[in-house]
């Protein structure tokens, strides 16, 4: 199976094309300030190289950091409506209360409170009031906002309330995108909904970046189907991953961490991912990120939901070093590095200026930091490591030394020893293991809810059933579905037996 993989980070866009398991090509060109002309270049170059081979391209996988981007640039958000089924008692903290004031400006929300909901034991808090559902649908309409998130109270125990308000939403609005938390977020009303809101507010933005990526496709001469990554290293169709852009947030080391696990063959290891910009630090479990358990905050707003356990720090190949005081970040010089470091004719001293001096990488004129202290530079070095080690620290769940595969365009960067690894591994195309991780990505399909009166058994096979729905749903061959990791505990607190179930499988890609 021939594919191509792309990622575009913040500093630089990489591509690859395998063929199976074999690297046939890969490129990586400095991101563009309108990315998809930086998209375009690479995607000609490693397109240009399939011809050889004798097969039309059977898919493409695309890596973005388009959304991620929107909600910390407060940019490129659509106006969104809420919708909170929970009056009576919800109403002391309104839906985005805790929301940043400049990124709550930029979604500028039209807010409505309701009554329904329901208990914590699945009965009914108060009955729904369709008319208050309607009321708000045309008021949504008048003020022309076409994306509504609607949230009930433990509603991923009983979505009654979110799916008949989602009903009467479409019978005033027939064009509506609505973003229901119950099928993103877990219990806990606030961060479930910050969720739905965010991805309400991105929905445009995700169908104008797959039409944008759809037409370079084109341009290139691939009529391949074409996949977005998620954050859990795997992929959708473009067009489902559209409609759920938060679930791409954090996709770009996720990737990076699935392509180590390619290149090394390790399942288990911890996995640094050092771009132009950051460094991001996670642990392969299985070959998968291991995933958070807590509140994740993306943008300043807190979320809980679907997101790899990563440590970003302030450290990658474009970092700033104040030459007086040798502080290390945590600006960057980002894809303008080949203008602005000194190695490439500017006037910024970056870390990758300090990895030349040292003889760490050729790249650019060395003679342009020939000028550099040799102590300014292996203090440098040492604060380098430090930042590193401390990182590494937090993220081992263990005291036993683990392996470290450093990965990524600045990943000479990394010392090669580390307290706490037994080893600091580096491998060829390490540079491009993002692009790599999507290149090689299956199809997931997950299901994370609350059942009650129902038995363990039929709880667990219930929840099986819509993973394997929701995978072939996002582009997976029913037949080739593995059921990747389950997981039930118990609520003791409520009735019925109670339990939470986990249900994640995985995977190929369905060919037609």
């Amino acid at each position: 199976m021939k594919r191509i993989g792309i990622d575009v980070g913040g500093t630089n866009t990489d591509a690859v094309l395998i063929d199976g398991e074999t690297i046939i090509a890969s490129i990586k060109v400095p991101t563009t300030q309108d990315v998809m002309s930086g998209v375009k270049t690479a995607l000609s170059h490693v397109a240009g190289q399939a011809g050889g081979t004798g097969r039309p391209i059977d898919a493409v996988m695309i890596g973005t950091t388009h959304f991620t981007n929107a909600v910390v640039e407060r940019a490129r958000l659509e106006r969104v409506a809420a919708i909170r089924i929970a009056l009576p008692t919800g109403a002391s903290l309104p839906p985005m209360c805790d929301w940043p004031e400049d990124l709550r400006t930029a979604v500028d929300p039209l807010v409505f409170m309701v009554h329904g909901g329901h208990e914590y034991d699945g009965s009914l808090l108060v009955p729904m009031i369709p008319d208050e559902i309607r009321d708000a649908a045309m008021k949504i309409r008048d003020a022309g906002i076409t994306s509504v998130a609607i949230s009930a109270t433990f509603s991923p125990l009983t979505t009654e309330c979110e799916v008949r308000a989602a009903e009467i939403v479409r019978s005033v609005i027939p064009d509506a995108r609505i973003t229901l938390s119950h099928t993103l977020g877990r219990i806990g009303l606030l961060e479930r909904e910050n969720v739905a809101l965010l991805n309400a507010a991105l929905q445009s933005l995700g169908k104008t970046t797959v039409q944008a990526f759809s037409d370079a496709l084109r341009e290139a001469g691939l009529a391949a189907p074409f996949y977005l990554t998620q954050n859990d290293g795997t992929v959708a169709l473009a067009d489902v991953a559209a409609a759920n852009p938060v679930h791409s947030f954090a996709s770009g080391p996720t990737n990076s961490m699935r392509g180590a696990a390619f290149l090394t063959g390790l399942m288990d290891a911890m996995v640094v991912d050092v771009g132009g910009t950051t460094s991001d630090i996670g642990c392969l479990v299985g070959g998968f990120p291991r995933e958070a358990n807590n509140i994740v905050h993306i943008g300043g707003v807190r979320t809980l939901f679907r997101m790899p356990d990563l440590l970003p720090i302030a450290l990658g190949g474009g970092t700033i070093i104040d030459p007086e005081t040798g502080k290390i970040g945590p600006r960057s010089v980002g894809y303008r590095i080949l203008t602005e470091a000194r190695v490439f004719g500017g006037n910024t001293l970056t870390t990758s200026d300090v990895a030349v001096a040292a003889g760490l990488i050729e790249m650019g004129d060395r003679d342009r930091v020939k000028d550099l202290d040799s102590t300014f530079v292996k203090t440098s070095l040492n604060r380098i490591r430090d930042m590193v080690t401390d990182s590494f620290d937090q993220m081992k769940t263990s005291a036993e030394d683990v392996p470290l595969i450093a990965v990524g365009g600045g990943a000479f960067l990394i010392p090669d020893k580390i307290a706490g690894a037994s080893e600091v591994l580096r491998v060829e195309n390490a540079g491009v293991a993002n692009a790599l991780g999507a290149a090689m990505a299956q199809v997931s399909g997950e299901v994370d809810q609350v059942f009650s009166g129902l038995s363990r058994d039929e709880a667990l096979a219930k929840a099986e059933d819509g993973a394997r729905d929701a995978a072939v749903a996002s582009g997976a061959s029913r037949a080739s579905l593995k059921t990747l990791e389950v997981e039930d505990i118990p609520i003791a607190y409520l009735p019925g037996g109670a339990r939470r179930v986990r249900v994640r499988v995985i995977g190929d890609i369905a060919f037609s």
